[in-house]
């Protein structure tokens, strides 16, 4: 079998971005028969259909999102690596969804800003399970669900409390603090939801007092407006109030909610050199 090149990955990535082929050819100034060259190469060189081209919104088989995910990797890996041959430094990426380390984020930025003012730190929001990982968008990334990806190590840091995320108008949001139960029964709001990546869940209410639904987001900020606007209550870790003020909501402590696990993760094979400094510098400011 013909080895796989570095432009077959790149061409794969495009048109998972893209969605189709002219868009993708286009990101990748290429004409569209060379790029549909190429990926019919790739195809033939791994020996699997990776692309179904049943409409005209192309998608990914599964065995094409498997590959991808290892090419976003490899194309990640690379470009950490010429960094370092240039003797370029690029900033290390902390990725995240809704939160990083609540109240100790400023002091983890500050603490490294101040040991490490060569090597420069770039937060960056993902909204995926993974902040970015899989997708080599982050070299390490604060989470609040560990992802099941065997390419992402994990850690558990700390365990926090979890919050009620409710509009100013709610009935319960001037009080100090509530019970689970105290949202739901009697109640006549959605739970809202982030599959992947937030920690709420139907399951934490017994059968007779879960809520009245559920409404799926796809970030913090739909999450906040839903809330605010009395179209669903939350359930969140406490470090997403700690990060995310908003005029129209209020945190509450959920006083009998299990607490929520923060994770430290970043890629097996790391994608910045300064990636076992960082880890160790994270280590530091939480065990204070």
């Amino acid at each position: 079998m013909d080895d796989v090149e570095l432009r077959h990955l790149r061409a794969l990535d495009a048109l998972a971005e893209a969605g189709t082929v002219t868009a993708a050819a286009a990101r990748l100034h290429m004409t569209q028969p060379a790029l549909s060259r190429t990926l019919a190469q790739l195809e033939t060189r791994v020996g699997v259909r990776l692309v179904d081209r049943s409409s005209r919104h192309l998608a990914l088989t599964q065995a094409g999102t498997t590959l991808l995910g290892h090419a976003r990797a490899i194309l990640a890996h690379l470009d950490a690596a010429l960094a370092d041959a240039r003797t370029i430094s690029r900033p290390l990426r902390l990725g995240y969804t809704c939160a990083v380390l609540g109240q100790q984020t400023v002091p983890l930025l500050r603490s490294w800003r101040r040991t490490h003012p060569h090597a420069p730190l770039e937060v960056v929001r993902r909204d995926n399970s993974t902040a970015g990982l899989a997708t080599g968008d982050t070299d390490v990334a604060v989470l609040r669900t560990a992802p099941a990806d065997p390419r992402i190590r994990t850690e558990a840091l700390y365990t926090e409390g979890q919050v009620a995320a409710l509009s100013d108008d709610h009935p319960l949001a001037d009080r100090d603090g509530v019970l689970l139960a105290e949202l739901t029964v009697g109640q006549d709001l959605p739970l809202a939801l982030w599959p992947g990546v937030g920690t709420a869940s139907p399951d934490l209410w017994p059968p007779e007092q879960r809520p009245v639904g559920t409404v799926e987001v796809g970030n913090v900020d739909e999450w906040l407006n839903l809330i605010a606007t009395g179209g669903a209550f939350g359930l969140g870790a406490a470090g997403t109030a700690e990060s995310h003020s908003h005029p129209g909501v209020r945190f509450l402590p959920v006083s009998d909610a299990p607490g929520a696990t923060v994770y430290l993760a970043h890629p097996a094979h790391p994608t910045h050199p300064r990636t076992a400094d960082f880890l160790t510098a994270v280590r530091e400011v939480v065990s204070g």
